[in-house]
């Protein structure tokens, strides 16, 4: 294998999307925007995936637009009963344990959240490092510079020994563009997202020694 390096996304990759909750911390978006920061129900929605568009994540846009506590929103965001919508998967944990290569998450949430979400799955002592969006900040995935600092912490000079695996399209494509080997986690995958896709993670390893 010619990788050395894999980074992981944390929400919606390590778990199924369909848990829930992913909607959940969304919705917990919504309701900070509307209890913390006064914004208009109506426009919530809109603004909300307006600058998850434009600037990577919800919270970058409030940070560049608005006066925003990014410690307490992310706390308040966060702050769910992960046991009620996440279960450890041990063929996820089999085939990650037996990779060779150093792993850490990359994740656009924070290191708490994470550490949270890693203990539920029992998936902690897998991981090296947790590369969160204060790491990278004031940058996040999709940006080409949070993968020139995730690449530094992982001590790697070379994008072409990394890969990269998430189930949003442009973080992959990005990635790709960055030189890293990316592959998508998702149902679909479009022209250009990828270098490879995944939907089981039996075929991980597949995937990486055919490179």
């Amino acid at each position: 294998m010619r990788f050395t390096t894999i980074f992981f996304d944390l929400d919606d990759t390590l778990y199924p999307s369909d848990t829930g909750l992913w909607h959940a911390i969304k919705e917990r978006m919504n309701s900070y925007m509307r209890e913390r920061m006064h914004f208009p129900e109506d426009q919530i929605a809109t603004v909300r995936e307006k600058y998850f568009l434009q600037y990577g994540t919800t919270m970058r846009g409030l940070q560049a637009n608005h006066k925003i506590d990014t410690d307490d929103f992310l706390a308040y965001v966060h702050d769910l009963p992960l046991k009620e919508y996440l279960t450890p998967n041990p063929t996820l944990r089999s085939v990650i344990a037996s990779l060779p290569t150093r792993n850490l998450i990359f994740t656009n949430a924070d290191i708490h959240h994470a550490k949270r979400v890693l203990n539920v799955l029992e998936l902690s002592d897998l991981f090296d490092t947790i590369v969160d969006v204060n790491t990278v900040s004031p940058y996040c995935k999709p940006m080409p510079e949070s993968f020139a600092i995730a690449m530094k912490l992982a001590g790697e000079t070379d994008p072409s020994k990394c890969v990269m695996i998430d189930d949003i399209h442009r973080t992959t494509r990005a990635a790709s563009e960055a030189g890293m080997f990316s592959i998508l986690y998702h149902e679909t995958l479009n022209d250009g997202a990828a270098d490879a896709h995944l939907t089981d993670w039996n075929e991980l390893i597949g995937i990486l020694e055919s490179q």
